[in-house]
Order: structure tokens, then sequence, then C-alpha cells
């Protein structure tokens, strides 16, 4: 969580459904944000949790293999 966002502010930017989600239908967005961050939360600060629990920070540039455009 950003030191600077509010936990109203999370859920409030997290209770606009992405386009799966408003296909699919929501009662309550903001109630659904809520339960998304909780759980989010409760992974962020459980990563050691389990013995073989690995979980590995890369950003997108670094998983895939940049192809050349042909010259």
């Amino acid at each position: 969580m950003s030191h600077e966002q509010s936990d109203q502010e999370r859920v409030e930017s997290r209770a606009h459904l992405l386009p799966e989600e408003a296909a699919a239908g929501s009662d309550d967005a903001e109630t659904q944000a809520e339960a998304i961050l909780a759980e989010s939360d409760i992974r962020e600060e459980g990563q050691n949790a389990a013995p073989d629990t690995f979980l590995e920070r890369r950003t997108s540039d670094q998983t895939v293999t940049a192809v050349e455009p042909p010259d």
C-alpha cells in the first residue's frame, strides 16, 4: 500500500470494475474491492508463511525477451 493512499482511497480506486468484472456483474463493487484488497494485504504480509513459498518480484521487461524488429 502506498504511504500516501488511505484505505478508503484504495477501495474507491479498486471499486472501478475491470472489463471482466463488469461483464460478470457485481452487486456491490465497493464491498468486492474491500475483500480483494484485504486478501491481497494478507498475501503480501505472509509471503514467507510456508517453507516452500517463493515469491519472485520482477517487472514485465525482466520476464520477456524483447524481439528486435527485422532490418
